[in-house]
């Protein structure tokens, strides 16, 4: 269930952005009494799902979701479609029109992409605002795991800053991306009540931005173990454990955090334990046994509701240029991205991903602000990749049209058309490249 969720999460987020992007051309063509003869959502070599005629264009489904396509009469483009070119140009043809009215067409797809993207940006602070952990409110410190070991904290640290940057969002992402993408090299932190700085290893962003090791958190918030609900049948509800119980220690070992009972439940599966549970300030021993996983049946409370956040919510006008502001920050950050695995600070092959690596982030649970958060995200990475100065792609028309902007010269057709395929040669065999990585990273490694 949690794949189909996945999946269809993808699908819907590509079906807006080609249709919308596919779009962007499709309108200032019309405009522009340019013949738009095929619309589709999809490729359809061979065969297509669906499609209808109406206007002179047909508009369909293709099978293959590996993006979309407008056929623009007298136009090269990706269908090598070049005997039209051996005819003279028509007044319906796209060669047929103005430099100018060229490159609004071209421009149209990319444009529609990052305002979308800025506009998605803009209605997720509209409707769901921020909620963060406030430094202040982290009481208990951080618990770190292995990684976060290596790089030199301790359980109990309070980190402050990150590079020159201050944490006062308390979220293990930022913390990520600080170091990653802008490259901190040091952290500030408080231990035992006294502010330290930690220099971090040389390698750290390529520690970080290794795959294998993106299972683990770094970090996580300490927090005691209280209990939220205990699973009728289960070994904590026989035993009599209810709601609100602090638990604090098992077998006489002390456990003040929900981590440390987690990983002492995990050595003592299948066995007869002892609780050391707090309630209404009396300290109780309830024994128990717990099941073949370690596991006793109870959930029990998150950082978000021991520790408390901020949040906040803001109107339409303000929403406008914060929102504006995360989806540049968005995009620039991916392309800090792209920087760094060109200079060899990150791994391409950790770090590149095709469609399997999109669907796995959006997670199997339907959760609106993530799914909208990550389109917004790809609207703008498509309308960046879009405008990168490659033959075939949209950036590659747009360059040579504004050469003949520029020199009033327009390119050669055999010109054009041969480096059409040479660009689109060349994104074939990345694509491939970058879809083989993922099948082995997913599936094999």
């Amino acid at each position: 269930m949690g794949t189909l969720v996945m999946v269809g999460q993808l699908i819907l987020s590509l079906s807006i952005l080609i249709v919308l992007h596919e779009g962007g051309h499709f309108v200032p063509a019309k405009l522009f009494g340019t013949r738009v003869e095929k619309f589709y959502l999809f490729f359809d070599p061979y065969f297509s799902l669906f499609k209808f005629t109406k206007g002179g264009t047909e508009y369909g489904i293709g099978w293959l979701p590996l993006g979309g396509y407008v056929k623009i009469s007298g136009m090269i483009d990706e269908s090598f479609d070049t005997e039209q070119l051996e005819q003279e140009p028509q007044p319906w043809e796209f060669r047929s029109k103005t430099a100018v009215q060229r490159l609004i067409i071209m421009m149209g797809g990319v444009t529609v992409n990052f305002v979308l993207g800025l506009i998605i940006f803009v209605g997720i602070l509209y409707t769901w605002g921020e909620e963060y952990i406030p430094r202040e409110n982290v009481t208990y410190g951080i618990h770190a795991d292995t990684i976060g070991l290596s790089l030199g904290l301790l359980d109990g640290d309070k980190i402050m800053k990150i590079g020159e940057v201050p944490f006062e969002k308390v979220n293990p992402g930022l913390f990520r991306k600080e170091i990653i993408i802008n490259q901190a090299k040091t952290l500030e932190i408080e231990r035992a009540g006294s502010t330290q700085t930690i220099q971090l290893p040389e390698d750290v962003s390529m520690t970080l931005g290794n795959k294998a090791n993106r299972r683990y958190a770094v970090f996580e918030l300490q927090t005691p173990f209280i209990v939220v609900e205990a699973t009728k049948g289960r070994p904590a509800a026989k035993a009599g454990i209810l709601p609100g119980d602090q638990v604090v220690g098992v077998n006489g070992i002390k456990t003040p955090y929900s981590h440390q009972l987690v990983d002492e439940l995990e050595n003592l599966k299948g066995q007869q334990i002892t609780l050391s549970v707090i309630r209404k300030n009396e300290t109780k021993e309830i024994s128990l046994k717990t099941n073949e996983n370690g596991k006793i049946g109870v959930a029990f409370k998150n950082p978000f509701d021991v520790l408390g956040t901020k949040k906040i919510e803001y109107g339409f006008a303000e929403s406008i240029p914060l929102g504006i502001k995360n989806g540049w920050g968005a995009l620039t950050d991916q392309a800090k991205a792209i920087g760094q695995m060109i200079s060899g600070k990150l791994a391409a092959k950790d770090n590149l991903g095709s469609v399997f690596s999109i669907a796995q982030a959006y997670g199997p649970i339907w959760d609106w602000k993530k799914f909208w958060t990550l389109t917004g995200t790809l609207s703008l990475i498509l309308a960046f990749m879009n405008l990168l100065p490659i033959p075939a792609l949209d950036g590659g028309h747009v360059m040579f049209l504004l050469y003949e902007v520029i020199s009033g010269r327009k390119p050669n057709d055999k010109f054009m058309e041969y480096a059409t395929i040479a660009g689109f040669l060349f994104l074939v065999i990345l694509m491939i490249s970058i879809l083989g990585l993922d099948i082995w990273n997913v599936f094999i490694r």
